[in-house]
């Protein structure tokens, strides 16, 4: 370990609790997104990522538990997933974990609808050297996982 601390970012109404652990390689994002500042939020992360890449764990686990998120707040994370394609070891493995409501999810027939629906984020984790794979779950009104889907990009 390089002297990196896990980072952990308590959740308010506009933003989302944040649970960076550089020990374990998981990378929590749940709540809402909806901050008047992105980058007060989410600078802090961005560094910390730049940070994890330079000694991260064999597999990297990015879960997106976000109910709702902004536009600035999308458009950080994207520059945190493509920090994270950066990890320059191809025996690693980057998981990006997306809960979505089991309507939606059904909605999704088959890999293509899936890649179809998540080509932003498999654009963004295209170009990675580690092995990367996108799991997506389905939840109910409570938050429960319903069903599950894996598909490696």
């Amino acid at each position: 370990m390089n002297g990196l601390l896990p980072l952990v970012i308590e959740e308010t109404p506009k933003t989302p609790h944040i649970d960076l652990n550089n020990i374990s390689g998981d990378l929590i994002f749940s709540g809402k997104s909806i901050p008047e500042n992105a980058a007060k939020v989410y600078e802090p992360v961005l560094q910390w990522a730049m940070n994890y890449i330079q000694d991260p764990r064999p597999t990297t686990n990015v879960r997106f538990h976000v109910d709702y998120f902004n536009t600035a707040s999308s458009i950080w994370f994207t520059k945190v997933l493509k920090v994270l394609t950066k990890i320059g070891k191809p025996d690693y493995v980057l998981v990006v974990h997306v809960y979505i409501a089991i309507e939606d999810f059904d909605e999704l027939r088959d890999v293509d609808d899936i890649k179809e629906a998540f080509t932003p984020i498999s654009d963004i984790l295209s170009g990675s050297v580690a092995s990367v794979s996108l799991r997506i779950y389905g939840i109910d009104e409570v938050g429960e996982v319903i069903k599950d889907r894996l598909v490696f990009i």
